[in-house]
């Protein structure tokens, strides 16, 4: 045990994804846009929620303004290391630093994952319950649904931190990814890593399941409560309110699964899908829900008019 302990990793390298070095200017750019793009995209997204009384006053626009933060936080703490890799010289990540990626990204990401159930179930009741809607989804209940997500995603990133540092990483200390995540972690640990990949599928598959299945559970009813609809544009409006929520859904699940619920393998396909939660979802979230919600763009084109307005009275 004592040369064990001697030997303990203070850094890791994080080797990143593999690409063509006449691609790394292209690259740097390329993310940095990602990067400030996704920034200003849900911090615009935010303000609006906020600056409208008639958005901050909903449920829903409540849970898309908590899901603008954590898609802020998780862009920050991947992409800008993501961008290192395309920079001149080895740059370690600290022993420290790596625990602190590990745990914020899967406690911002499965609190997402909860919050996108939330959603579900708010357009569940607004398009299936609509007149019991305001007596079920109110304020106070919505607040405590956004504080459990959040408590539960916070210990669910404890629970996934703790297991994977308490094991010795004693070298090789090269990352065979673009940031520190479990399995990837995990291959440079100088113990049996047995007991933490099944208990990583466990966890990870019963959140992602579960979740997914309410979603499921969610839109099949609201599928059928729109096809009862008899107006073409009742439809249509149901239909829109409901496909931003299902394509960041969709973009979401796939890479997680992909990542986590399949026998361990070295794939340089997991670094193209964990590209998607932790870079192109971000970047997609504002963009899709002020594309494709109304009452989003009003509230924008409102929040625009507004002072000119004032200044002409």
């Amino acid at each position: 045990m004592e040369s064990v302990n001697s030997t303990l990793l203070t850094e890791f390298i994080l080797t990143g994804i593999p690409y063509p070095l006449r691609l790394r200017t292209f690259l740097f750019v390329f993310f940095l846009l990602i990067y400030i793009l996704t920034q200003l995209g849900n911090l615009l997204i935010l303000i609006t929620v906020w600056a409208d009384p008639k958005l901050h006053a909903h449920p829903m626009y409540i849970f898309l303004s908590v899901l603008s933060i954590i898609d802020m936080g998780i862009s920050s703490i991947i992409v800008p290391r993501l961008m290192m890799n395309f920079t001149l010289g080895i740059k370690p990540i600290p022993f420290s630093g790596c625990v602190t990626q590990l745990y914020f990204y899967h406690f911002l990401g499965s609190t997402q994952c909860f919050l996108y159930t939330l959603m579900a179930y708010d357009r569940y009741l607004a398009i299936c319950q609509p007149l019991h809607y305001p007596l079920f989804m109110t304020a106070k209940l919505s607040a405590l649904l956004v504080t459990g997500a959040w408590v539960a995603g916070s210990i669910h990133g404890a629970l996934q931190a703790t297991l994977t540092f308490r094991l010795p990483y004693c070298g090789p200390n090269q990352v065979d990814y673009f940031f520190c995540d479990i399995p990837a972690v995990l291959r440079l640990a100088c113990a049996d890593t047995t007991v933490n990949e099944l208990v990583t599928l466990v966890d990870i598959g019963i959140v992602v399941a579960s979740c997914f299945f309410l979603i499921l559970l969610s839109y099949v009813q609201i599928i059928q409560a729109i096809l009862r609809i008899r107006t073409a544009d009742g439809r249509r409006r149901a239909f829109s309110t409901c496909g931003a929520h299902v394509t960041l859904v969709t973009v979401y699940y796939v890479p997680c699964a992909f990542i986590y619920l399949r026998p361990e393998t070295n794939s340089p396909l997991n670094g193209a899908a964990a590209l998607f939660p932790t870079a192109i979802t971000p970047f997609l979230n504002p963009l899709i829900y002020t594309l494709r919600n109304q009452e989003v763009k009003l509230a924008l084109k409102r929040m625009i008019r507004g002072p000119r307005t004032k200044s002409e009275a």
